[in-house]
């Protein structure tokens, strides 16, 4: 509730008393946004309060109003609609408002370190494949967060933990030392990441034929698959590794660090970064350390054959295993050295929020339980960031099947749509190489970062690469080209030397489409925290969107440049200016650029 929603409470609690006589309180009164095909700024909903007037609800709404109106200046006009009673603003009010806007350059936003220290760990990507589409919206997601949580006051450390270690990597590894005939990313031309992945699918092609051989052989295909040669020595060498042998830890490092190379490059094309790295390899060991001191403490147990667990049973939870009773270390041990590490690396650490696929739901219901026991301060705290799937229209994703959308294939691809659709304009002819290359990133990035944040984050979607570039709609090419419209009529106007400044503005020139975009732009700081306390990009997203379409409308019917009264100009260029810096703000937000052409 912002701060005319609860001074309306306020005087709507006071006319209650006044009109009927009772007392009730703020939380009471039921206010929302005047829908827009009726007079009025906000509404106030009657019905809850029929039981105190005890009369119908036209009857209660219009007491109220006769009140309002003449108790609270801010009221200027009522109009009651069965049960819902609209209130007017008085104009005045909007542009006290939009001086704020107008003179605080970061309106909406707080600052930073004003409120708790948060941890956002996104990307989280394992060593055995290049980022594909699924790691873009977490990525885009994670970064996003990170910005609203600093935009709403927090201050925001930004990681990822690396998965370099498990049988996912060692897959990679057995595969291509059988069939990789000493390949490297300079002797191949691949990205380090996408020459890992191609032997990780190899893998995964030898498994299977494997798994075939021995079914014909008359093996059930459980079994089978259990004892395919090939996954065995895949086992072997996590085991092998887990012990510190030098020539498999060495291939290990080797492979990684093509990784990592191949990593940072994408990193850059999506425009996200982090403030610390941690990797498995090193927090796993500390995790096998928890676990000793939480058996030690009795928060855990042994079983017969020497594998550790934790019962949960009491929480709704079920048992989880901790160490295999090989004593090798699963994600949930080095989930939890991570998460310890990282409060003594950051001192104040309020809480951490994991950008994780909806999956994992249940992994960190039972990590965040498991650090409550072990007496973790501020784990309750902490919160997982959980996200739907984006699935193809043929169908989800599969890394060891090779049936990804590669993350560097599509940000290519998105630029390349965003130049066809340029090239076809033909607006940017005077433009440097250099230039257009950044215009099409820009333009293409944009659209596919919108695309996968202007959804809420708990909702799996399906990708559709052409509407996202869609100058139509809700789209970020659709906003930066309103924005681009704005900020080159903003320039002519400078270079004609009109007025600017909003102290001179007179207010009674706003009509009633003007109060409605102005009422759209002041929703800013609300919409910020609202983000930021559930995690949402969406709001942001479509915070921009409505406030675009707004603008886009009002401008059609609105000319600036052309207007011949001096006074309404000079308003509407202080109101092109406020909405054109918060769009851009907004979308920044986001994590996307705004073009200066397009």
């Amino acid at each position: 509730m912002d701060a005319l929603d609860q001074r309306l409470a306020q005087s709507a609690v006071t006319a209650c008393e006044a009109c009927f006589g009772v007392k009730i309180t703020p939380e009471q009164i039921q206010l929302q946004q005047t829908r827009k095909e009726f007079d009025g700024d906000r509404t106030v909903v009657v019905f809850p309060l029929t039981r105190h007037s005890k009369a119908s609800p036209e009857a209660t709404g219009t007491a109220l109003g006769e009140w309002l109106v003449a108790n609270d200046e801010l009221v200027a006009a009522y109009q009651v609609v069965k049960g819902f009673l609209n209130l007017t603003i008085v104009p005045t009010y909007w542009t006290e408002q939009l001086l704020q806007i107008h003179t605080l350059d970061a309106y909406g936003i707080q600052a930073e370190g004003s409120k708790s220290k948060v941890m956002v760990e996104y990307s989280s990507p394992n060593t055995n494949k290049p980022l594909h589409l699924g790691h873009l919206r977490n990525n885009f997601l994670g970064y996003s967060v990170s910005r609203i949580l600093e935009a709403a006051g927090h201050e925001v450390i930004k990681v990822q933990i690396i998965n370099d270690r498990g049988i996912h990597i060692c897959k990679s590894m057995v595969a291509w030392q059988k069939f990789g005939n000493g390949e490297t990313p300079d002797s191949s031309g691949l990205k380090g990441d996408k020459l890992v992945g191609k032997y990780y699918v190899a893998f995964d092609r030898a498994f299977k034929e494997e798994v075939a051989n021995l079914m014909a052989g008359g093996i059930a295909e459980d079994k089978a698959q259990k004892q395919a040669p090939i996954l065995l020595e895949a086992q072997a060498m996590l085991h092998r590794w887990e012990q510190g042998e030098a020539e498999v830890v060495e291939l290990w490092r080797t492979m990684n660090n093509w990784v990592y190379d191949g990593f940072g490059k994408t990193y850059t094309e999506m425009g996200v970064d982090f403030d610390k790295l941690y990797y498995e390899s090193d927090t796993y060991l500390l995790g096998k350390d928890q676990v000793a001191a939480g058996l030690e403490s009795g928060v855990f147990f042994k079983k017969d054959d020497g594998s550790i667990w934790i019962d949960l049973s009491d929480e709704g939870l079920d048992e989880k295993l901790l160490l295999r009773k090989d004593g090798t270390a699963v994600y949930m041990t080095q989930d939890i050295g991570t998460a310890i590490l990282r409060y003594s690396d950051f001192p104040g650490l309020e809480r951490q929020v994991y950008t994780v696929g909806n999956e994992q739901e249940y992994h960190f219901k039972v990590l965040f339980t498991i650090l409550k026991k072990l007496g973790v301060d501020g784990a309750e705290k902490n919160h997982h960031l959980s996200y739907g799937m984006v699935e193809l229209p043929e169908g989800k994703m599969k890394s060891r099947e090779g049936t990804v959308v590669d993350a560097d294939d599509l940000l290519e691809e998105m630029a390349g749509t965003a130049r066809d659709m340029a090239t076809e304009l033909g607006k940017i002819n005077d433009l440097s190489e250099a230039e257009k290359d950044t215009l099409f990133k820009q333009v293409g990035y944009g659209a596919l970062k919108y695309f996968l944040l202007k959804v809420s984050p708990s909702k799996s979607m399906m990708f559709d690469p052409k509407a996202s570039v869609d100058f139509i709609g809700n789209t970020a090419p659709f906003i930066q080209f309103n924005y681009v419209r704005a900020a080159s009529m903003l320039a002519k106007c400078t270079d004609a030397g009109h007025n600017t400044d909003i102290s001179t503005i007179d207010a009674a020139v706003w009509d009633t489409d003007e109060l409605r975009l102005i009422q759209q732009a002041l929703m800013w700081p609300a919409t910020v925290e609202l983000a930021a306390a559930h995690y949402d990009p969406s709001l942001v997203a479509n915070h921009a969107y409505d406030l675009t379409k707004a603008f886009s409308r009002w401008y059609q019917d609105h000319p600036v440049l052309g207007e011949e009264n001096v006074s309404v100009r000079d308003a509407r260029i202080v109101l092109t200016q406020c909405v054109a810096h918060q769009i851009k703000t907004a979308m920044g937000l986001l994590g996307i650029e705004m073009p200066k052409r397009m």
